[in-house]
């Protein structure tokens, strides 16, 4: 009989994981603050706890102190628990520097990422990413916390129990739908496990959405109920370093998710009208170019919502689309683009102007000294496929 093929380095991750349990090593979970990082969290972080291992810590980067991905801001704030294990959860494939920094530091690194291959892989200890040039797992568009389901049963051989296989089988499923994966193979069978069962989660957070009026939907159509849930979740508020949409998912009673919810719709409110207002600006400012890409950034504009305006302006206009925040020395920007450009590597041309770049091929970001702003620019328009 065929061996089945698995994602390379995912029994190895198990394996290290699993080593740490047993000799008590200190486990930090560190992972983007964006719902399939989230969800990829709390897949990890239970999972070790079920397995009687402890997580000594919990880290999500604020996009908006740090940057995006493993960062020395945190490294110097985890350090005080090295010798430990690092596990970067929906980021790292691109930390080349900090990876290293790590390591010296004392930590083991292993990496569980979907977002795409750079210019070579980091010295983590180990690597889980379909898109590594020589896996040879044939499906290569699980989201983090779809890889990290599968990570699961590697730790469980298998054997979870029902009521904790249902319960990630939620998270990835919401997360799935949320980084907007293609709904195709694998991913089909993620969502509909986890939609089957979500609607009487044993998390109160999620139970809370389907047992009460709390979503002020008029209809209870099923998918607009869903649709709504993960623009709940999606609010990137963080408070002590937690984001609001850990907070609700781990919520222990229903009365608090209940409140934690009425909360996060005020945030939504607010949050749409301040994208409407970043929205009409951008408009404003293109509407006498004739440029192929959109590229517009400002001091005043809030990080966590930049995704968001891309996406409204890159549908509406059809271009590939760069918004960013400028900070003193250097702009932290999201991009996303069109089916028929690959953002990533469209920015690899352009990566000696660079800090750091890196994710999907239709969404990504970039970090670039505000120096070099409108040589990056023109890097960009010039090598758009349909420039040459």
């Amino acid at each position: 009989m065929t061996e089945k093929i698995e994602i390379k380095n995912i029994s190895e991750a198990a394996r290290r994981i699993l080593q740490a349990v047993e000799k008590k090593e200190k486990i930090i979970v560190y992972g983007d603050a964006d719902l399939d990082g989230v969800t990829a969290v709390i897949i990890c972080k239970e999972s070790i706890e079920n397995l009687g291992g402890k997580v000594a810590a919990l880290y999500f980067p604020d996009r908006e102190i740090e940057g995006y991905g493993i960062n020395k801001t945190a490294l110097r704030n985890l350090e005080k628990y090295a010798p430990a294990l690092i596990l970067a959860v929906d980021l790292g494939i691109g930390n080349f520097e900090e990876i290293k920094i790590a390591k010296k530091l004392g930590f083991s690194v292993v990496v569980v990422d979907h977002h795409e291959i750079l210019d070579g892989l980091p010295e983590a200890d180990v690597i889980v990413d379909p898109k590594q040039p020589d896996d040879p797992y044939p499906f290569k568009f699980l989201c983090a916390a779809g890889l990290c389901f599968r990570l699961a049963e590697k730790l469980f051989n298998r054997q979870m129990s029902k009521n904790l296989r249902e319960s990630f089988a939620e998270l990835a499923a919401l997360a799935t739908l949320a980084d907007m994966m293609p709904r195709e193979f694998e991913n089909i069978d993620i969502i509909e496990e986890g939609l089957r069962t979500i609607d009487n989660s044993f998390r109160p957070g999620l139970r809370t959405f389907f047992k009460t009026d709390v979503l002020n939907l008029e209809s209870d159509n099923f998918n607009r109920r869903i649709s709504k849930i993960i623009s709940v979740l999606n609010v990137r508020d963080m408070k002590e370093g937690i984001p609001a949409a850990y907070k609700l998912l781990c919520a222990e009673s229903a009365s608090s998710a209940q409140e934690l919810i009425r909360e996060f719709l005020i945030i939504n409110r607010e949050r749409r009208d301040k994208i409407r207002v970043v929205t009409e600006e951008i408009e404003m400012n293109i509407a006498e170019k004739k440029e192929p890409i959109i590229f517009e950034g400002a001091r005043d504009w809030e990080l966590n919502l930049m995704g968001t305006v891309a996406s409204i302006i890159c549908q509406k206009y059809g271009k590939p689309t760069f918004v960013y925040k400028t900070l003193e020395q250097e702009s932290q920007g999201t991009v996303r683009s069109t089916e028929e450009i690959n953002s990533v590597a469209l920015m690899r041309n352009c990566k000696d102007l660079l800090m750091t770049y890196g994710g999907h091929p239709k969404a990504s970001g970039f970090r670039v000294k505000n120096e070099n702003l409108e040589k990056f620019k023109a890097c960009l328009i010039k090598n758009l496929p349909q420039s040459k």
